[in-house]
């Protein structure tokens, strides 16, 4: 005779619906409070049950860490592992079904006698190494079915899951916590050095300035080499140089280290004002053809952005002091998606395409120092100050074609 084995039974559309809707909440679940409270509203309702209860091992013990019933059971209470019908299903990773609490060996009588319990069905949370279980109770004699029994251990299943989650969600916050701590702990280390070791080398660049002075002074009036003269000359314009150097690095620091006040910003007129300083700078006699535009708004920290602003157009200005006339174009264009693109393009001396990157990186310079003066430290803080608004900067060129540096803030 050819066994067959009896199709499983189906779930009720609305039970199966309430079984779902459990499931996409305990996905959602990003605290344990928040997974027992599933499980609370939704292991009586599914089981037609007269009590749920949602049990987590401790140690050696069951925790009875809430319950939905119609009376009070162990809700908050702790017995030993192998006093309980909670933890005989846990320490075998089987469910356990109990048509009568008073004919199963594995229920301490006692502990039952003062509630309403006659029938349960409970199942573990975790079928290996099971982490706690899920247990529902009737008032009357009943059988649980096989379909209460599958429901009642898919809700287990999708209880492990969530809780796997949750742990794996704090055990991250942990880390960002104490990456965080840490973060703050090297911040302030390195200001206090940045503070320390600008104090010391600017008091060394002082006692250099100083003895170069005062050897200038007793060379005055006296036959000196031009070897003497020019060693002079060249201690002098390396103290200077070096302090330039110091207060560019401290300015590049301070940037990333101050906090961001967003409010609109009207970058067109930020930009008439800075090219109102270029025109006034002595020797800036050159003709230089400006195109601002009107009305180009973004968001924003002022202060910052005007430090944006300030560093592209002198960048502009620099770089195209060889061209008659020079032109820069300062302007925003919408892309297809709406996203405001702002750019800043000079006819000057451009750049070679394959080193675009190291643009932006400190003391880089792409120009000879007798062409171009500078430190490399403008187009750096124009990148630090985009990135820290959550934008993004790039720049396109040609040597001796120009340049385009265009930038993005977010609205």
């Amino acid at each position: 005779m050819k066994l067959c084995s009896m199709p499983a039974q189906p779930f009720a559309p609305d039970v199966l619906e309430q079984l779902v809707r459990a499931i996409s909440r305990l996905s959602q679940a990003r605290t344990l409070d928040e997974v027992v409270a599933i499980v609370r509203a939704a292991g009586r309702g599914l089981l037609g049950a007269d009590g749920a209860t949602f049990i987590l091992r401790d140690g050696d013990l069951c925790h009875y860490v809430d319950e939905d019933a119609i009376a009070p059971l162990w809700k908050g209470q702790r017995f030993a592992m192998q006093q309980c019908i909670s933890g005989w299903v846990m320490l075998n990773g089987k469910a356990a079904t109990v048509p009568d609490i008073r004919k199963d060996h594995r229920i301490p009588i006692a502990a039952y006698r003062p509630t309403f319990v006659k029938s349960l069905a409970m199942v573990p949370i975790r079928k290996t190494a099971p982490i706690g279980a899920i247990g529902a109770y009737w008032a009357s004699l009943h059988v649980a079915s096989e379909a209460q029994m599958r429901m009642l251990q898919i809700l287990a299943d999708s209880v492990s899951v969530a809780m796997e989650n949750v742990e794996l969600l704090s055990s991250l916050e942990r880390r960002v916590c104490e990456r965080t701590r840490d973060l703050e702990i090297a911040n302030q280390d390195l200001s206090a050095f940045a503070i320390s070791l600008t104090h010391d080398l600017r008091g060394e660049l002082m006692k250099i300035d100083g003895w170069s002075r005062l050897l200038e002074r007793r060379q005055a009036g006296q036959r000196t080499t031009p070897v003497v003269d020019e060693g002079l000359t060249a201690i002098r314009d390396s103290v200077r140089a070096i302090g330039q150097q110091i207060d560019s690095t401290l300015s590049l620091y301070n940037l990333t280290q101050r906090d961001i006040t967003r409010a609109a910003v009207n970058l067109s007129e930020v930009a008439q004002d800075v090219v109102a300083n270029l025109r006034a700078r002595p020797g800036a006699e050159r003709r230089v053809e400006w195109l601002i535009a009107e009305q180009i708004v973004a968001t924003g920290d002022h202060a910052l952005l005007r430090v944006l602003v300030e560093n592209l157009l002198t960048n502009a200005w620099k770089y195209s002091a060889r061209r008659d006339p020079a032109r820069v174009h300062f302007d925003c264009a919408r892309t297809a998606d709406g996203e405001c693109v702002f750019f800043v393009k000079d006819n000057g001396a451009g750049f070679d395409a394959a080193r675009a990157s190291d643009l932006f990186k400190p003391f880089s310079r792409l120009h000879s120092p007798e062409h171009f003066e500078g430190h490399g430290i403008g187009l750096a803080s124009a990148h630090r100050i985009v990135r820290k608004h959550g934008g993004r900067i790039w720049a396109e060129g040609e040597p001796d074609r120009g340049a385009t540096f265009s930038f993005t803030l977010p609205d």
